[in-house]
Parts: structure tokens; sequence; C-alpha cells
């Protein structure tokens, strides 16, 4: 990741294949949430809930509600080298946010939400 952050595509790919190579394996970022005594995961982009459409429908509200009032994501956190919308794309279906939109839409207004991540937040999540 410190290579694709320095866009440095080339050597962050000879690392990818060397480690692949070498059989380690990046353990992949997800969050988790607890709602009503059940602690749900997410991962980046995930399909698999039983909810998604109505998450996603949340999350594209808070993103629409969040750009009326001037929020630009921050495509320098994304280390994927998909362009300029790809980044916007990657970042808008972080785990991270995809825990809060379940949460709010599996919650009553005014709940507390908790979510923890087995790595760092981004900066745009985090914002």
């Amino acid at each position: 990741n410190i290579y694709a952050a320095a866009g440095m595509w080339d050597d962050a790919t000879k690392v990818r294949r060397s480690m692949k190579d070498k059989g380690v394996k990046k353990q992949p970022g997800h969050s988790r949430i607890e709602v009503k005594n059940r602690v749900y995961e997410f991962v980046v982009g995930d399909t698999f809930h039983p909810q998604k459409e109505e998450i996603y429908a949340e999350l594209q509200r808070l993103t629409r509600q969040m750009e009326e009032v001037g929020y630009m994501s921050d495509t320098k956190a994304s280390v994927c080298n998909k362009g300029e919308m790809g980044k916007q794309h990657m970042l808008y279906h972080h785990s991270e946010k995809l825990a809060i939109a379940f949460g709010i839409i599996s919650t009553l207004p005014g709940t507390p939400l908790c979510v923890t991540k087995n790595l760092r937040v981004c900066s745009d999540c985090h914002a």
C-alpha cells in the first residue's frame, strides 16, 4: 500500500505478485457493528447482507446529503489504480460506511452506533 499510495503502481504490482508467489495473504479490511445484541460484519462493496438494497439506498441518501453541504471524497485515501471515478466508487462503499448505513436503518433515531475495524479507518471515512 505504500507504493500504491505514492502512485508507484509498477512497484505495488511487483510486491503484490511477490506476496502471492510466497503465499502471503493480506487480511481484508472489515467493519463490525452490533445491533440488537447481534454482531454484523461488512467488507468493502459487500453484497451478501440480506438488506443490501436498503443499506445501499441509505448510503446513497447519506452521500447526497453530505455532498449538498460540501462533502467531497478524499480520493488520496484510495490505493487502487482505477482512476478518479473508480476511486470514488470504492470509497463510497467502504465497509465502515456500509456498517453505519445499516446501523442507521436498523435502530431508532439517536441510537449511538459503534463500528469497529480490524484495520485503520481511512481518512475519507474518518473525516
